[in-house]
């Protein structure tokens, strides 16, 4: 379909007297079993609540020790975040969360067996157990984080929605797209971004819905769409695999928030810590200047204590999560700190050539939004 442009862008003292008699009855003792009741059921609900935190605490680990070996579930094929080389290994920026986990856990990032999950199966494949963790370009979401059992533990990387189109339509904003077909991936959050975003500016456009990226890319790729909307990282991903990948673009609009991150069941507080203070461990050892190369001198001479404790193995928190004194140093050591694991797999030193952005360091020049609790 071709393009069209738009131009259009009660008395007082009754009410007191009323209060104060209703806080007297409610006060006044009563019949001994009207007073009993609630503060059995209190007990119970109490004794109900504790006796689940303590069958589900610590399940997680346990398991993963008895199997020896984490299973880890990422996307099938997103280059620079979760793809097989061509001999076959796990490559890319959420993989090597998922190898840091299991250097923290076991000191060797290749005791792994990766998942690899399509959108629509990946949070029922972690609720049944398939999976003890995503690391999926998954974004983070109200609706996710408190009605389906699953909790966000943490954010490793910062994205937005945003377009891919080819440089021959001269386009300067997605407000141009105007009776455009847009390619769209169904269950995921772009699909509803896609439209909240068109019907507030009121422009009328062809959602071409597919079940897969893989399937998005391949439409947009025979043109059978005019713009293909996802992720930014997954549409730099996307313009990499096209025979001419320079003749396509991304638009500057950014429609959405997408906070990427890890993804466990609920249920198992210590999990989400270890979960948790992995991505941390990584990202703080990038802001104390220690890295996989020279991890081994800093913590030796290192004037920052916090460097020290979290990488030392002196501080008694591997313990308190059910982990080797070591466990932060394996995992920096054997993976690498945040601005490594991001170099390699989706910036300067990667085909994608992604800036940092917004997930530089808080501290950074300029700063962006990368930022752990302190290690204290």
């Amino acid at each position: 379909m071709p393009l069209r442009h738009s131009n259009n862008l009660t008395p007082y003292g009754l009410t007191v007297a009323m209060t104060a008699a209703m806080f007297v009855a409610a006060c006044s003792p009563g019949p001994s079993g009207d007073r009993a009741a609630p503060a059995a059921k209190s007990s119970e609900h109490s004794a109900s609540a504790e006796k689940m935190a303590r069958s589900t605490y610590g399940g997680t680990l346990k398991a993963v020790r008895a199997r020896g070996r984490l299973n880890c579930g990422v996307h099938p094929g997103l280059i620079g975040f979760s793809y097989r080389d061509n001999r076959g290994e796990w490559k890319g920026f959420d993989v090597d969360f998922c190898r840091a986990m299991a250097a923290a856990i076991f000191g060797d990032p290749d005791r792994i067996n990766f998942v690899p999950l399509e959108t629509d199966k990946r949070f029922d494949a972690l609720r049944r157990g398939q999976i003890d963790v995503l690391w999926r370009n998954s974004s983070w979401t109200l609706s996710r984080d408190t009605s389906e059992g699953l909790n966000f533990v943490g954010i490793n990387y910062y994205d937005g929605q945003g377009f891919l189109v080819r440089r021959s339509l001269r386009l300067n904003s997605a407000t141009e797209l105007n009776g455009a077909r847009i390619c769209v991936q169904s269950g995921s959050t772009t699909e509803l971004n896609l439209a909240d975003y068109f019907r507030a500016k009121s422009i009328k456009y062809t959602p071409v819905v597919v079940a897969t990226e893989d399937e998005a890319r391949g439409l947009y790729a025979r043109e059978a769409c005019d713009a293909f909307s996802s992720d930014i990282s997954a549409l730099a991903a996307a313009r990499t695999t096209l025979d001419d990948p320079q003749n396509h673009v991304i638009l500057p609009d950014v429609i959405s928030k997408e906070p990427l991150g890890p993804v466990v069941r609920e249920g198992d507080a210590q999990w989400d810590d270890i979960v948790r203070w992995t991505l941390n461990a990584v990202v703080l050892a990038e802001e104390y200047g220690v890295s996989s190369q020279n991890v081994d001198d800093k913590i030796k001479t290192a004037q920052n204590s916090e460097a020290v404790r979290l990488l030392g193995g002196d501080s008694g928190w591997g313990q308190a999560m059910g982990l080797d004194a070591r466990w932060a140093y394996n995992a920096v050591k054997r993976v690498g700190n945040y601005g490594e694991i991001f170099d390699r797999n989706i910036g300067r030193h990667s085909p994608l050539n992604l800036d940092r952005g917004l997930n530089a360091q808080w501290n950074g020049a300029p700063p962006g939004l990368i930022y752990a609790p302190p290690a204290r």
